[in-house]
């Protein structure tokens, strides 16, 4: 029994690293961002910061979470799991809401296309959104729970890895980049599951695909005539 405890608390760290190694590097490349002068937190609209606030609260939920289950604190964390799936139906919409309300009030990165803002914005929101749903109802599959909800927290690592990257110098191939590095967070879990389980999960695989088809959605999505009349509207184009 003593044993298995071990094993439990050891999986539960692994997970916790992983929600504070994710949580670290997106109030990194957010803060970064801000202290070398290229955002105006004052003349930010208020939902951006809503939405920074709200994100603030799910990476917090993320770290929280495990610790929980290491401490069999298991109401505790099923409560705190129904709160943070109504946060992460926040997250998509609101996700949505920025993406078409930069688009009509200019507030748009300069080295995006309108069209490729709006499939990144809106396909990212809501594969995030998607993916806390599936843990959510695999909520009885440990396995597949923990995976996808650590997944969904990269899909949205994009916007950090944005900041961090020298975007302006990347137009036209900057998913290789960024989906590298997600493969790369993705390839940390793989190499967990290689040495615990001795081949890689299936919901590790998955993630795997979703952050590759991710991408290419994006990119494809941009380069759709409905999807750039839409933008072009959006502009006043």
């Amino acid at each position: 029994m003593a044993t298995a405890i071990t094993g439990a608390g050891r999986a539960e760290l692994f997970w916790q690293r992983m929600a504070i190694g994710l949580a670290l590097f997106i109030i990194f490349g957010f803060l970064q961002f801000a202290l070398r002068g290229f955002v105006d937190p004052v003349a930010a609209p208020f939902w951006v910061h809503l939405h920074g606030v709200l994100m603030l609260a799910w990476l917090a939920l993320l770290v929280v979470q495990p610790t929980l289950v290491s401490r069999q604190n298991l109401a505790l964390h099923r409560r705190l799991g129904w709160t943070g799936a109504v946060l992460a139906i926040i997250i998509t919409g609101l996700g949505i809401f920025i993406g078409i309300a930069s688009l009509v009030l200019g507030r748009f990165p300069p080295f995006f296309s309108p069209s490729y803002f709006l499939a990144l914005t809106a396909i990212e929101s809501i594969v995030f959104g998607t993916m806390v749903g599936a843990a959510v109802r695999r909520r009885h599959m440990t396995a597949w729970h923990r995976r996808l909800m650590i997944g969904a927290t990269i899909i949205i690592l994009e916007p950090a890895v944005g900041r961090i990257l020298p975007m302006p110098l990347l137009i036209g191939w900057s998913d290789i980049p960024i989906g590298l590095i997600q493969l790369a967070v993705v390839g940390i879990i793989a190499l967990y599951d290689r040495r615990t389980l001795g081949s890689v999960h299936p919901a590790t695989k998955a993630i795997a695909a979703i952050v590759i088809a991710v991408r290419l959605t994006i990119y494809l999505a941009a380069l759709m005539p409905p999807v750039i009349a839409l933008a072009d509207r959006l502009v006043g184009g």
